[in-house]
């Protein structure tokens, strides 16, 4: 009776363990086109990141616009910024919506903007605003670099038809209201 009982207690906590382990397909998907994303953004590759944003965003900005954009930001002269560390948190389960799959997947990185050739008054603007958007305790100044390190929580709306291509909408409040012609309203509820 003592070993049928150490078997059986051996096969459960072999399938809790299992259980716990088994790794989800929607969410291997997802990171892998984040992370397709990002090392697009970071090889200064902007017509593939801008590939990877949900087609439906560019009837709010259009798709050339969006793409001036990101040449802007990380393409600029006056402002290197550096983005690294891609670590991913929680990634909801996929929900079908009028026949594509959305789920809110929550990432995390680091940003170094290095303005060394702005002036001070353009820098305590851009300090000011860096931790109004990423948090106080979330933006370090580096005076001998002339540059911020910034730790960003991110969250973004990945969204499928076939959920192994995953296109993003990436989520801020401010934008919301303007997302409302992107996303249902579902999915708006959760951000």
């Amino acid at each position: 009776m003592k070993i049928k009982s150490l078997v059986l207690l051996f096969i459960l906590l072999s399938l809790m363990t299992f259980a716990q382990t088994k790794v989800n397909p929607d969410d291997v998907a997802i990171k892998k086109s984040l992370t397709y994303f990002s090392n697009s953004i970071i090889s200064k590759k902007i017509d593939q990141a801008v590939n990877c944003i949900y087609p439906k965003f560019f009837t709010v900005v259009p798709k050339d616009q969006m793409t001036q954009m990101l040449n802007m930001t990380y393409n600029n002269p006056f402002m290197k910024i550096e983005v690294g560390n891609l670590n991913f948190g929680n990634i909801e389960k996929p929900e079908l919506i009028s026949g594509e799959y959305f789920s809110i997947a929550n990432y995390y990185l680091t940003m170094k903007f290095n303005m060394g050739s702005v002036n001070d008054e353009m820098k305590k603007q851009l300090s000011t605003m860096l931790a109004k958007r990423y948090g106080q305790n979330n933006v370090k100044y580096l005076p001998k670099e002339g540059a911020y390190l910034i730790n960003a929580a991110m969250k973004a709306c990945a969204v499928s038809k076939d959920r192994k291509s995953w296109k993003f909408v990436f989520l801020e409040k401010e934008y919301k209201t303007q997302l409302v012609k992107v996303l249902p309203k579902k999915v708006l509820d959760k951000i």
